[in-house]
């Protein structure tokens, strides 16, 4: 019998729930004080300052609640279970009409998203195929192709709830399209591991 492996995949991790609503709530009427920069590419995003959550109150006990799904997804990044650190964590508030543009996280390894509203359908967030790499440069994208895993070039992420939170590798490139329906907020971080160690040569990280 003929058999597929997918070789070399990305794994993208989705924790439904993991926030309380009392903790939702609370996430909440904490960013509606909290001091707003703009984007610089969309009038209508703004973010609070990027901060360590060993400083802030709410950030810590966000950070708190990714730790145990941080050290389940460093397995599959990197093999082994591994003490993870959240460095920086901010707030992201995308007002109707605005959007996010691609971009990947630096100086990290893995990256979250809380969400603290509901998404409208059409600006949910999506990931990129990595651009380069070692694939074909043609394509075939036509209405009747069947996209899947090894030839689609986007995913975008089901339908998030208040308290979800998704997991994926910081180099992964992300969006989020024109926000066509209520103000949006999430809270995104970076995060990671104490050390990386590659046959006795160990590398060191500290916030």
């Amino acid at each position: 019998m003929d058999q597929i492996e997918p070789l070399f995949p990305i794994p993208l991790m989705r924790c439904p729930g993991i926030l309380s609503p009392a903790l939702v709530d609370a996430a909440l009427d904490a960013i509606g004080t909290a001091r707003i920069e703009k984007n610089l590419r969309s009038d209508q995003l703004f973010h609070t300052q990027v901060a360590d959550p060993r400083g802030d109150e709410l950030f810590r006990r966000l950070s708190e609640a990714a730790a145990p799904k941080l050290v389940d997804f460093g397995m599959l990044l990197f093999g082994e279970k591994l003490e993870w650190t959240v460095k920086e964590m901010w707030t992201n508030v995308l007002e109707p009409g605005g959007s996010q543009a691609l971009h990947s996280h630096a100086n990290s390894f893995a990256s979250g998203v809380f969400y603290l509203t509901p998404s409208h359908p059409g600006s949910r967030t999506a990931f990129v195929r990595p651009p380069g790499g070692f694939e074909f440069n043609f394509r075939h994208h036509t209405r009747s192709a069947a996209m899947g895993p090894f030839n689609a070039g986007k995913y975008v992420v089901p339908v998030a709830e208040p308290g979800d939170l998704i997991l994926f590798p910081s180099y992964l490139y992300h969006e989020v399209p024109k926000n066509e329906g209520d103000v949006r907020v999430t809270v995104a971080f970076n995060a990671i591991p104490d050390s990386l160690d590659c046959w006795g040569y160990r590398i060191k990280f500290s916030p």
